[in-house]
């Protein structure tokens, strides 16, 4: 069975603080996490100085800075990168970041990264996803505001640029922060999967963890969830993550959930074996059966334990005559 890959997205929840970003490999490695994601961006080529911050992201800042202040902040550096992957590396976890221009693109490709992640605002630009296909690396594309026909659009770039279809990973998400229920639409995943036959997953932004378990129980074979040391810290996306203890509890659950659901053959457990017997039933006498008498529907019953002849033989007894003699509630025997 191939296990649900589970990516703690740390995100920009380090708040430019290498050694915060340090503890929340440790966090997410303490959670059992596959993954930790962080984000890599150059602030002046992903938004210009006119770009204004999302609604949520103003919700959770306290100052008036605009969106290209707000990166400034949170960028991480060569020397960091290269920082984070060593730790990830002495804390036995796998280290993944999603690039936002193209000049990261390239670097995290010399850091040697086998995965690559195409974040939701990526999903129309073209000459991103015609530079991330020419690294032929596995690839995990969020479709967070997309339509079907744009999600349709992406992979025709991306496979017609080097990607191929078992390569790709579609996650089903929505980019509002946190996302409502009423908005989550988790059978769409199903859609992505069904329409364009390639793995699916699920990015999630809801608060709690219901809505992950739920996507493993449909099929997810990606979970991304936001994660943070402390919900009350400064930052865009603190407040829709999980904290510490509840990305173990999510990651604890989908560990069960992905065991629960089996190779789907329907057959006796092992576990519920030795209870078959105590359950089922077997046919016994009903009232005494002198040796010889013919058995019928008046002194034959159906009781447990179930190690005699079966009740599906019901038929196959009456009008037979006894071995022997049976006393009330002895198993009948042929």
């Amino acid at each position: 069975m191939n296990k649900v890959l589970i990516i703690a997205e740390a995100g920009v929840n380090h708040c430019g603080d290498l050694n915060l970003a340090k503890k929340m490999i440790e966090s997410a490695k303490w959670a059992g996490a596959d993954i930790v994601k962080f984000q890599t961006f150059q602030s002046e080529r992903l938004a210009s100085r006119f770009a204004e911050k999302a609604n949520y992201q103003k919700k959770n800042s306290t100052s008036d800075e605009n969106q290209l202040q707000m990166l400034k902040k949170l960028e991480l550096s060569l020397h960091d990168h290269r920082e984070l992957i060593a730790h990830c590396r002495r804390s036995g976890i796998r280290f993944l970041s999603t690039a936002f221009d193209l000049d990261s693109l390239q670097l995290l490709k010399k850091l040697g990264l086998s995965l690559f992640k195409i974040p939701s605002g990526e999903i129309t630009n073209y000459p991103y996803l015609r530079q991330i296909a020419g690294y032929r690396k596995q690839l995990i594309l969020s479709t967070g505001m997309a339509t079907l026909g744009e999600i349709e659009n992406a992979l025709d770039i991306l496979m017609m640029h080097g990607a191929s279809r078992n390569q790709i990973t579609a996650l089903h998400c929505n980019t509002e922060y946190p996302t409502p229920f009423r908005d989550v639409n988790l059978r769409a995943m199903l859609t992505i999967g069904n329409a364009f036959g390639v793995k699916f997953g699920y990015s999630d932004h809801t608060e709690g963890i219901e809505i992950p378990i739920a996507a493993v129980a449909l099929g997810a074979r990606v979970i991304e969830k936001h994660f943070t040391l402390d919900r009350k810290m400064e930052g865009p996306d603190q407040k829709a993550s999980l904290e510490p203890d509840e990305l173990r509890e999510m990651v604890t659950a989908v560990r069960n959930i992905e065991v629960a659901l089996g190779n789907g053959i329907k057959t006796t457990s092992s576990s519920e074996m030795k209870n078959k017997t105590i359950v089922r039933k077997s046919i016994v006498a009903k009232r005494p059966i002198k040796k010889g008498g013919v058995l019928s529907e008046k002194n034959l019953a159906v009781k447990r334990p179930g190690n005699g002849i079966s009740p599906m033989k019901w038929n196959d007894l009456l009008g037979r005559r006894a071995i022997r003699a049976f006393n009330v509630d002895e198993l009948i025997e042929l």
